[in-house]
């Protein structure tokens, strides 16, 4: 059971050598979260994200999981809600694909389709009823901004994305009232602590996109003038051109997962990082097809 603070004492994380998961996981264990479960396909990175949590005083047992294996997730996963309750359960998994290959091949597009989104929609669904069924607990789901309003840059990635945050929107009302808490989580650009900024060409930056690989963001936005809004107009010229230390979607994994431990606190249903995100995405969801079509982004 949640502590008086709200914090976990036992956590199952699917995805287990995710940065942004292990980062989470750190920040529950340093709030007494006493039992891990790290979910993923065994590896030597397995093992060491598990020594490290050993480390800081959890107890951590890895399970052998298998996004694209559907068709065991009921039995690998019962086993784990077998050994006692969970808590929280973290769903972070997730490929960025390759989007210039995966258009030229599709079976490679439907490899990202079903780890981000049948995969997560099979194992999101088995720990649901699992937690519905010991009465309470919390299910979080990573999606992204990039599902927010789908880029030609990475539209097969956002378009996962945008489908695990419809699921997981419909899920945390299906189980409403029934003492499972579900909250969706969206991150924006999210960079690894240690990596510092790199500057590809004159006025161009490269960011990563939660999990979603190198993607680039031009200094200029062409033919803003046509947009009837001038706040989408701002967020738009935001969007593509704040220097990445500047930008307001630019996050961390450690600020991913302080947020995460704040929605939980306060029951959050969905958790923008940064929080200005959803004044950002807001203004670009205004933005007219023809013109977003048009941003270099």
């Amino acid at each position: 059971m949640k502590d008086a603070f709200g914090a976990p004492q036992s956590l199952l994380v699917l995805g287990g050598t995710s940065e942004i998961a292990l980062a989470t996981a750190r920040r529950l264990i340093a709030l007494r979260t006493r039992t891990v479960h790290l979910a993923g396909r065994p590896s030597p990175a397995l093992d060491a994200a598990a020594a490290e949590l050993r480390a800081r005083g959890a107890e951590v047992r890895t399970v052998a999981f298998d996004a694209l294996d559907s068709a065991s997730h009921e039995t690998t996963l019962g086993k784990v809600f077998a050994e006692g309750d969970i808590d929280m359960v973290l769903l972070a998994f997730g490929i960025a694909g390759d989007q210039g290959r995966d258009e030229e091949e599709p079976l490679a597009a439907v490899r990202v389709a079903q780890t981000n989104y049948t995969g997560a929609v099979s194992a999101g669904l088995v720990c649901a009823g699992a937690l519905q069924a010991q009465g309470h607990g919390s299910l979080v789901v990573l999606s992204s901004v990039a599902g927010e309003r789908v880029r030609r840059a990475d539209f097969i990635y956002g378009s996962s994305k945008a489908g695990l945050d419809a699921f997981t929107q419909g899920l945390g009302d299906a189980l409403h009232g029934t003492g499972v808490h579900v909250m969706v989580v969206r991150p924006g650009i999210v960079r690894p602590e240690a990596e510092a900024e790199t500057l590809t060409e004159t006025g161009t930056l490269t960011v990563r996109v939660a999990g979603a690989g190198a993607v680039r963001a031009s200094e200029a936005v062409r033919g803003a003038g046509a947009v009837r809004s001038a706040g989408a107009v701002r967020a738009a010229a935001l969007f593509v051109s704040a220097p990445l230390e500047a930008s307001p979607l630019t996050t961390t994994p450690d600020a991913v997962a302080e947020a995460i431990v704040t929605g939980l606190r306060r029951r959050s249903e969905t958790v923008w990082v940064p929080g200005a995100l959803r004044a950002v995405m807001s203004a670009l969801r205004h933005v007219p097809r023809p013109l977003f079509r048009r941003l270099p982004i």
